[in-house]
């Protein structure tokens, strides 16, 4: 959807997160034009990802505007103005269901590209 959002779903498939998913939100609302929401087993994952996703932005002179959710670690969001992203555990994801939230929003699934297994003949 945009280089910013792929560059965020890359980090969370780097620290193991999964069921990543974009939602474009421009034009349905002003609270951000996209989301990035994925899910962590734990929350040590959940603290993992978000730290890492925060580390490797602000290498490249990219900060985070607002950050909630490292007290419980259910659900920790980090705001970048335009982007938001939702780092949940399985059962608060299930539990607020942003997706059916915004049920009007494109989305677009993120997969972790797995590459094949070369032949060493």
């Amino acid at each position: 959807m945009n280089k910013f959002t792929d560059k965020v779903a890359e980090i969370i498939l780097s620290k193991k997160g999964y069921d990543v998913k974009i939602l474009d939100l421009r034009g349905l609302t002003t609270i951000a034009d996209y989301f990035v929401i994925c899910s962590a087993d734990s929350d040590v994952q959940v603290k993992s990802i978000a730290d890492e996703i925060d580390d490797k932005l602000r290498e490249e002179g990219i900060k985070c505007y607002h950050k909630e959710g490292y007290e419980s670690l259910n659900w920790v969001l980090l705001d970048y103005f335009d982007v938001v992203v939702h780092v949940f555990r399985k059962e608060a994801r299930d539990f607020y269901n942003l997706e059916k939230l915004w049920l009007d929003a494109p989305s677009r699934t993120v997969e972790d590209k797995i590459e094949p297994a070369v032949d060493q003949d």
